[in-house]
């Protein structure tokens, strides 16, 4: 008797452009489904679909982000994160020095460069 449990998930895999776009031409020839090639090159109906939609955008047929504008936008993102981050490090670095400028006078040691003064 089967296993009633899930099915693993399929490993996540990448593929070359030049594949995705033989697929898409495949698709758009129409001699076979999406869900027929898909099975026979081992795909998942759902990432070819994309991949068509995907082209289409690209080729101005259909409204939505080309291919070129999603890497810059996921670039601008990255960058975005980095500088955030950048500026928390900053404002850590910046709230440490100030509670230590206080702390010279504190102890009674003369601040670094500051000019010794002649007692009475």
């Amino acid at each position: 008797m089967e296993s009633m449990g899930k099915k693993k998930p399929r490993p996540r895999r990448s593929f070359m452009p030049e594949f995705k776009a033989e697929i898409v031409e495949l698709c758009r020839r129409g001699d076979r489904s999406v869900g027929q090639i898909a099975k026979d090159f081992d795909l998942t109906e759902t990432a070819v679909r994309l991949w068509v939609s995907q082209a289409e955008v690209d080729a101005g047929e259909r409204d939505g982000l080309t291919s070129s504008e999603r890497e810059e936008l996921a670039a601008l993102r990255r960058e975005n994160r980095r500088l955030r981050e950048d500026v928390e490090v900053l404002k850590r670095a910046t709230a440490f020095f100030a509670s230590m400028s206080g702390c010279w006078r504190s102890v009674g040691v003369r601040e670094p460069n500051s000019p010794v003064v002649a007692g009475p």
